[in-house]
């Protein structure tokens, strides 16, 4: 490891932390197997999920609908206490479908990832997976991780009411940020979910009304930023503790967030859906019992403000490979 771990104690980081090691998750995934070779069982689609979706689908939509006459202070609040949790729900079951966790068919996925994806308001679900799986095979390398965040973020969020702002709009950020350092073009599956999700959205809005869109689009914005369910953004690769990359959170907030929380886990054995994911923990315990975890998500965000020596730059990064000439 390299720069950024030498920062004075009290003063935030001025580069990012630099690891010239691979990422640790093949190797102790490659141990424990050799160890367990029973945790192959666990691998494998989750048979109930796609009706997990259907159900937080139908729920949010219909709430969209019943509020279509709302005073927009109820909106806000209800999309806050009660869509913000649907729709996080819904884009960590779209994280789940990435990994081709609700059927052996990666197709299937797909279309299921684009069902998930209408009460979000904006079409994501393809696009998220073509990231999100170079996260895991390239974690922290530079200009191909797009988890992690850019240098003029780095530069610009330095203080807690940087930070703040920067969390309340970390979602833009997640989203924006490979549009504009690693565009990818897109295909035929980003148009279709793309085609399906404005279908939706307009047709909410003819029949019942620009508030029921404004729910769900709320409902998003809300759910990603100063949220305790959004707190899974920074607790899982943000570094409290030099010597550890990827940190799992084993508090009751799983249960709504398709157990995401066991990122070390996920990381380790990606194939395994997150309704297994304890059960590695309980068959492995000795590779993850002495890792640092946390038990609340908004105790990471606050941590994540008020301590300053903490900011976008308190993320490890790699060298991109060199390419063969």
């Amino acid at each position: 490891m390299g720069a950024g771990l030498e920062a004075d104690e009290g003063v935030m980081a001025t580069d990012f932390f630099w690891s010239y090691t691979d990422e640790p998750h093949a190797s102790r995934r490659r141990e424990i197997l050799a160890k367990y070779p029973q945790i192959k069982e666990l691998f494998g689609p989750d048979p109930w999920a796609y009706l997990k979706i259907a159900m937080v689908v139908s729920l949010q939509l219909w709430t969209a609908t019943f509020l279509r006459d709302a005073s927009w202070l109820k909106l806000l609040t209800v999309a806050y206490f009660f869509g913000s949790f649907l729709n996080h729900n819904l884009f960590l079951a779209i994280h789940e479908l990435s990994h081709n966790l609700a059927f052996t068919s990666p197709s299937l996925n797909r279309w299921l990832g684009i069902f998930a994806n209408l009460p979000i308001g904006v079409p994501m679900s393809i696009t998220f997976q073509k990231y999100h799986l170079e996260h895991h095979r390239f974690q922290g390398v530079d200009g191909i991780d797009m988890d992690v965040p850019t240098l003029a973020e780095a530069h610009a969020v330095r203080n807690a009411i940087s930070k703040s702002v920067w969390v309340v709009l970390q979602l833009f950020f997640y989203a924006l940020r490979p549009l504009f350092v690693k565009p990818k073009p897109p295909g035929l599956w980003e148009f279709t979910n793309l085609a399906i999700q404005v279908a939706l959205d307009a047709s909410l809005v003819y029949f019942y009304g620009w508030k029921s869109l404004a729910y769900l689009i709320l409902s998003t914005f809300v759910g990603g930023g100063m949220h305790p369910m959004a707190g899974h953004f920074i607790s899982e690769h943000y570094i409290f503790n030099p010597h550890q990359e990827t940190y799992s959170y084993y508090g009751p907030l799983n249960l709504m967030a398709w157990h995401v929380g066991y990122h070390n886990e996920h990381h380790d054995f990606p194939r395994i859906p997150g309704t297994r994911l304890h059960k590695v923990k309980e068959i492995a315990p000795e590779y993850y019992e002495n890792l640092k975890s946390y038990r609340s998500w908004s105790q990471v965000i606050y941590m994540y403000i008020m301590d300053q020596t903490v900011g976008p730059f308190s993320r490890m990064k790699r060298k991109a490979p060199k390419k063969d000439s």
